[in-house]
């Protein structure tokens, strides 16, 4: 009688481990030979099985970046269909377009240094136009510019009168507009600054400006470079003032 109950209860025993195989098999799953391919689509996927390791890399956000970046070198109101990552501000405004089209024609050009390059260049033309110094302007101007910064030094000459222009400091300098003519690249840069005005005739006297005022002005500049000459240096082209 109790070998009896034995064997009941081995039975019943048996019975809830293939209740709890089968439970277990449902809820883990079998295997199909293609275990961790799941985990593989989700950075890839559109992969396909029979595709090499090359194929099913997983790309980096950095990799996807360096990809977003030089999509928008090519073309800034195009940047493929990949999804931009937070770190990546595409700006599809004119200025953008302009850097990215003289960049096409000239890939070393570089905003911010242009900026600190375009600063030193407005005081050395501001400080050679004051004392009168045209051989330094001259490398540093267009021929129809500097025609007419040599004709105001000259008739300045004749008058007897003398320029003092002292340049206190530049408080904001950005460039405003970019754009290719041809192959010739023009950037032209607001410059904000602080001056001392003054002329004074012969005889020491004031006859247009203060010595003692300081005033704000603000100027627009435009530079430009023939993009296929291996000159690397920009001419000022054209200048304009706020009154």
């Amino acid at each position: 009688m109790g070998n009896s109950f034995q064997f009941i209860d081995l039975i019943f025993f048996a019975m809830i481990a293939v209740f709890l195989i089968l439970r277990l098999r449902g809820v883990l799953g079998q295997r199909d030979g293609n275990d961790g391919k799941n985990f593989r689509d989700m950075f890839n996927p559109d992969g396909a099985e029979g595709e090499s390791a090359d194929e099913n890399k997983v790309v980096s956000i950095a990799e996807r970046n360096r990809k977003v970046r030089a999509d928008a070198d090519q073309d800034p109101y195009v940047v493929d269909d990949i999804h931009q990552e937070e770190d990546v501000v595409v700006d599809d405004g004119p200025l953008a377009a302009g850097f990215a089209q003289l960049q096409r024609h000239d890939p070393h050009f570089n905003d911010e240094d242009f900026v600190v390059g375009s600063r030193v260049a407005f005081e050395m033309i501001l400080g050679a136009y004051s004392s009168g110094d045209q051989d330094a302007l001259k490398p540093l101007l267009s021929n129809e510019v500097y025609g007419n910064f040599s004709k105001a030094i000259q008739d300045r000459e004749q008058a007897g009168h003398v320029m003092e222009e002292t340049l206190v400091g530049i408080k904001q300098s950005d460039i405003v507009e970019a754009y290719m003519e041809g192959r010739v690249a023009h950037v032209t840069v607001k410059f904000v600054s602080e001056q001392v005005n003054a002329v004074r005739d012969e005889n020491g006297d004031v006859v247009e400006g203060n010595p003692n005022t300081v005033l704000t002005v603000t100027d627009f500049w435009t530079f430009a470079r023939d993009t296929k000459s291996r000159d690397p240096n920009w001419t000022l082209v054209a200048t304009r003032s706020l009154d």
